[in-house]
């Protein structure tokens, strides 16, 4: 069966302005152009645009999205496996985030009690979810199986002043780091001080810290572009600056 750009986007639920963007991006090309210049998609076209939906709902953006499915060894009975099990994942954050408003409002109506602890449950599950949906292939490829899931044991058994003195050393990495950064010397006393914060900051996530996996870190800082773009939003170059930063401060400098 065949489809115009409006049967389509009414199939599928999203916007003709969106299908004809997928086009001008070559993320979504139609099978061909008939003769009164109408877009016109098969099957094949029809399943792509089931994928690249799918990466969508799951947070890829529409470059990493087009990386994906034009790769020469994409699969996708693959990818649809892959799928479901983090939308299987997503749907236990929810459940386990429904559940925890639930038990927040019989607490607030005098039904149960509920310590501390399980007031984050859900917010700390859904960290790891976030974590793993975004880093997960790249962290496990590097440091492997087991320390990722001590790592979200870790998390997991954050107490509520932990998890507060965490969250404030995340925000002091990135102050201090951004005080440094103006300093342009990763040796400086500034920028040490922002990749001492950056080691106590993971120690929170870490069974045990070592100096070769902190540099390795930070190597992956650059090379992972989803990184840089995260340390590189407000102010360019600060990942390179902070990768440097902390190989001078474990001694592992290239």
């Amino acid at each position: 069966m065949e489809y115009t750009v409006q049967s389509l986007g009414k199939l599928a639920g999203v916007s003709t302005r969106t299908l004809r963007y997928y086009d001008e991006i070559e993320l979504l090309k139609p099978a061909r152009i008939n003769s009164s210049g109408y877009r016109i998609y098969g099957q094949a076209e029809v399943d792509r645009l089931q994928q690249i939906l799918f990466f969508r709902e799951l947070g890829v953006n529409l470059d990493r999205i087009k990386e994906l499915i034009n790769a020469p060894t994409f699969n996708g009975a693959k990818a649809l496996k892959e799928h479901r099990e983090q939308l299987l994942d997503k749907r236990a954050q929810l459940d386990a985030l429904i559940a925890n408003v639930e038990k927040t409002i019989a607490l607030t109506e005098g039904r149960l009690s509920m310590s501390n602890k399980e007031k984050f449950e859900g917010f700390k599950q859904q960290l790891i979810d976030d974590n793993e949906n975004k880093y997960g292939k790249e962290i496990r490829e590097k440091y492997g199986d087991d320390a990722v899931h001590t790592s979200n044991q870790k998390v997991k058994n954050m107490t509520p002043e932990e998890h507060d003195e965490v969250t404030r050393l995340a925000n002091e990495v990135t102050a201090s780091l951004a005080e440094a950064y103006k300093t342009g010397d990763p040796a400086s006393e500034a920028a040490q001080r922002a990749a001492d914060l950056h080691k106590q900051w993971l120690s929170y996530y870490w069974s045990e810290y070592s100096k070769e996996a902190h540099a390795g870190l930070a190597q992956m800082y650059v090379d992972d572009e989803r990184f840089t773009a995260y340390y590189d939003a407000k102010q360019p170059g600060t990942a390179q600056f902070l990768r440097d930063a902390i190989h001078i401060y474990t001694g592992y400098m290239k």
